[in-house]
């Protein structure tokens, strides 16, 4: 078993070996731009795009049109909350989102505000779970936009995406999800779940960093976004800019291995996740576990150690590697904003920590590390009371 211990599968994961093999010709040997469709290089750099769009689109039933390549999930909530209250102003300028959501939606929505347009913030209950009737609640006729993640970068809650897309869909508002956990994790269907517009990652599911995706729906309805770099008129005139093929190619593969997976890795994450949990409860007292009993992610745990400081319990585990929450904010000294929404007390939020469990994960990982976990939350707890 090689230390330290990998448990942070939903801050990033590896590259799958796989993903890297195909990538490799493209650093190389098919080193084309492929925009330059006059002589065989750039055509078979176009091919790879053409095909690696394909296998992003099959993973979650869209068409190879409809996926708009990006730097990564950032950019892609950005394009696609600013892309679409830019383009649709004229129709309203009230946008709904959740308190919850990663500031990569958050940050733009703020921007929005600053631009003249009204953002309702909703709530959720103990597990980070929104109800589809509070959406259906703070629909006006002046909301041109829904945005709600597919499942939280935290606590791991799946949201009920389908009952509300087709909430929105009934008042003809349109609904974007931020998909960057959720994906390869949870079926994900655009056209039976009536979304709109969907953001994804390929970090997330074993595949480069650097690169993303949004789908944006082409018919029924169409959606139209005003672009945020402007340039060469590269995809679909949305996001200009030289393609990085390799690792556009790198997650078209990590998406198609993704797919094969989608029914036998779920379940044994959710096994995993399980042993961990329980092997941390039955060795300590006072643990909160911070998800949605049953609508949750199959490989993240996120607990919370009465009587310790989350920070000191991460330096102490030396050999496994953890993480507080969001790996976007974990410089920030504020306290995590989706602990304080679900009601967690200062107690509990100041000992929280989130487990990621990964493709690569063994049982003798986990059973190595919820006993390092067990021994060093005693030993801090000692420390503390001595």
């Amino acid at each position: 078993m090689q230390l330290p211990v990998y448990l942070d599968n939903n801050a990033t994961t590896p590259v799958d070996p796989v993903v890297v093999e195909t990538m490799l010709p493209f650093f190389g040997r098919v080193f084309g731009n492929a925009s330059s469709h006059q002589h065989s290089y750039g055509l078979e750099a176009a091919r790879a795009i053409d095909r690696a769009r394909e296998q992003v689109a099959s993973l979650i039933g869209a068409r190879e049109k409809e996926i708009v390549f990006t730097s990564g999930a950032t950019e892609s909530n950005n394009l696609a909350l600013l892309g679409a209250a830019r383009r649709y102003r004229d129709r309203g300028r009230h946008i709904i989102t959740v308190v919850t959501e990663h500031k990569a939606v958050l940050e733009p929505c703020r921007q929005l505000e600053r631009e003249g347009f009204t953002v309702t913030y909703l709530w959720v209950d103990e597990y980070g779970w929104l109800d589809p009737d509070e959406v259906s609640r703070a629909l006006t006729d002046q909301t041109i936009l829904v945005s709600v993640m597919a499942a939280n970068n935290e606590i791991g809650t799946v949201q009920p995406i389908q009952g509300i897309a087709h909430r929105c869909r009934e008042r003809g508002v349109l609904f974007h999800t931020d998909a960057a956990q959720a994906l390869g994790k949870i079926p994900l269907h655009v056209d039976e779940m009536g979304i709109d517009l969907m953001s994804l990652s390929a970090h997330k599911i074993y595949g480069p960093k650097g690169i993303g995706a949004l789908f944006v729906r082409n018919k029924e309805p169409r959606v139209r976004l005003e672009p945020l770099v402007y340039g060469g008129g590269h995809e679909n005139g949305l996001r200009s800019g030289t393609h990085a093929v390799p690792n556009i190619v790198g997650f078209g593969k990590a998406c198609e291995l993704a797919k094969i997976h989608l029914e036998t890795e779920p379940p044994r994450l959710h096994q995993l996740r399980e042993r961990l949990s329980i092997r941390i409860r039955s060795g300590l007292d006072d643990v909160n576990v911070n998800s949605h009993p049953t609508s949750c992610l199959p490989g993240l745990l996120h607990l919370s150690f009465a009587g310790i400081d989350g920070e000191s319990l991460m330096f102490a585990l030396k050999e496994v590697a953890v993480s507080q929450g969001s790996s976007c904010t974990s410089g920030s000294l504020e306290p995590s904003h989706v602990l304080r929404a679900i009601g967690l007390s200062e107690k509990w939020i100041r000992g929280s920590i989130r487990f990621g469990i990964g493709r690569f994960t063994t049982e003798e990982e986990i059973d190595w590390a919820s006993d390092r976990v067990v021994e060093t939350v005693q030993h801090l707890r000692a420390v503390c009371k001595t």
